[in-house]
């Protein structure tokens, strides 16, 4: 049986976690190139409604959120609804969607405002894929997207170009 002097030791045991990293970034690059990149804004179809829209992908956002001005909060064989309005900004034309509730979270603000959000199960295409997404409702009229895509949403497909805009189109089958 050979006894390795101690350094020998460590250096083969350096060794092994240099591949076992090596290994690992390799799996991490992998999984990078089975992402999209995309542009900072896409365009998006809102399923359902059929809505074509903007949207910005906001790494900086956890959770998604839509343009919407709800109507009411309501219960229905013992789960929580929202009957809501979103608006297509180009032809003006309006939808009232009903989804039920997910959950309810709360946002703080830039400005240290906090507000309350309901949540819903929103079906999004973009850059090919459907996916179906958590938004959250709330007032965004006064801001340049009507569709703000957050991490949890983004990191199941893409990859974000700060550089970049409209690098793919939302072209779903089904949609």
């Amino acid at each position: 049986m050979a006894v390795l002097p101690v350094n020998s030791f460590q250096s083969v045991f350096n060794g092994l976690v240099l591949i076992l990293l090596l290994l690992s970034s390799l799996q991490c690059h992998a999984d990078a190139r089975d992402l999209e990149i995309v542009g900072w804004v896409e365009n998006t179809i809102l399923v359902g409604p059929g809505i074509s829209i903007k949207a910005k992908l906001d790494t900086g956002a956890e959770t998604s959120s839509l343009d919407a001005e709800i109507i009411k909060k309501f219960r229905k064989d013992g789960k929580r609804w929202v009957r809501f309005r979103i608006s297509d900004r180009r032809t003006k034309q309006e939808y009232i969607v009903v989804r039920e509730r997910i959950r309810t979270i709360k946002v703080v603000q830039h400005d240290g405002n906090a507000q309350t959000r309901p949540v819903v199960l929103m079906k999004v295409c973009v850059a090919g894929r459907l996916l179906g997404t958590e938004v959250s409702l709330i007032d965004r009229s006064k801001f340049n997207y009507p569709l703000l895509l957050g991490r949890n949403t983004l990191k199941s497909f893409a990859l974000i170009d700060p550089g970049n805009t409209f690098l793919s189109s939302p072209n779903c089958s089904g949609s």
